[in-house]
């Protein structure tokens, strides 16, 4: 990863923190974000205490698309070229909250903010190319068995787990529709499933329903954030890795989704949509 920059949302604990780590530790310039400022630099000294390695942290808010934006210019600014995004943010909620922007909470948290993001930063992915797009997806887009509510993607008639599967298997309909588009441009997409980490994530009352099954049943075999990270390091910076453009990788390897995540139309509708929520902050 020598000469390599690379971009990691979330980066502050869990999964995120683990892979900063280890792809600074192996040579590559490294950015992380936080929503939090005071809790991404103890992310970094962390990293320079435990590894003995610098990274940069910017700050970001997901939920927020004036945030975002100013994370992308205050990036674009600073560092001329950025070979890996990895868009590792996430959350679950319990009950339903909008944004600033007008948005369900969870859809722009783990979608929309960052399809936002990487619009933003579409051109230095482009000029730095041969580069990559990690998304952090996971085996929750499995409740989404039915596909995507199309007539209450925002959530207002029902809330419920079922919000958290669905921008899951969205982010497998953003991977794909990102190598479909930016092929010919040599930009690589993943769609990674950690399997279940002990990150923190899922507790303190931000998930009900479907999901307390699935943290439950995760937790009988839960894995540790370094063992978490091990596929978005391998996506991130493994040749091995770029025959798998567009697919859902698991344990360093493609692994197959639920049927309905492979339909190419919907995909496409999907990322139709996500330019018309975004159009308001370009």
């Amino acid at each position: 990863m020598q000469g390599k920059t690379v971009l990691i949302t979330g980066a502050n604990s869990g999964i995120g923190l683990a892979t900063a780590a280890e792809l600074a530790k192996q040579g590559a310039t490294v950015v992380i974000t936080s929503r939090d400022i005071s809790k991404g630099q103890q992310a970094v000294a962390r990293i320079k205490q435990d590894s003995g390695v610098d990274v940069d942290m910017l700050q970001l808010d997901l939920a927020s698309f004036a945030s975002i934006k100013q994370c992308a210019a205050a990036f674009i600014e600073k560092y001329p070229q950025l070979h890996v995004l990895i868009n590792n943010a996430g959350l679950s909620l319990s009950e339903r909250q909008e944004t600033e922007d007008g948005y369900e909470y969870v859809l722009q948290v783990n979608h929309i903010g960052p399809f936002l993001l990487t619009r933003l930063l579409e051109q230095r992915l482009k000029a730095s190319a041969p580069s990559r797009i990690v998304n952090l997806s996971s085996a929750g887009h499995f409740g989404a068995r039915k596909g995507m509510t199309w007539d209450d993607l925002q959530r207002t008639k029902k809330f419920g787990g079922m919000a958290y599967c669905e921008a899951k298997l969205g982010t497998i309909y953003f991977s794909k529709e990102l190598a479909r588009r930016y092929k010919d441009d040599h930009i690589t997409s993943f769609a990674v499933n950690p399997k279940f980490v002990s990150t923190g994530f899922g507790k303190d009352g931000d998930v009900s329903g479907m999901q307390k099954f699935f943290f439950w049943v995760g937790n009988l075999w839960m894995l540790k954030p370094e063992e978490g990270a091990l596929t978005s390091i391998w996506a991130a910076s493994e040749d091995e890795a770029l025959q798998y453009n567009g697919c859902y990788v698991q344990d360093c390897a493609e692994k197959a989704p639920q049927p309905i995540a492979e339909d190419a139309e919907a995909a496409a509708k999907f990322w139709d949509l996500s330019e018309e929520w975004i159009a308001k902050a370009l």
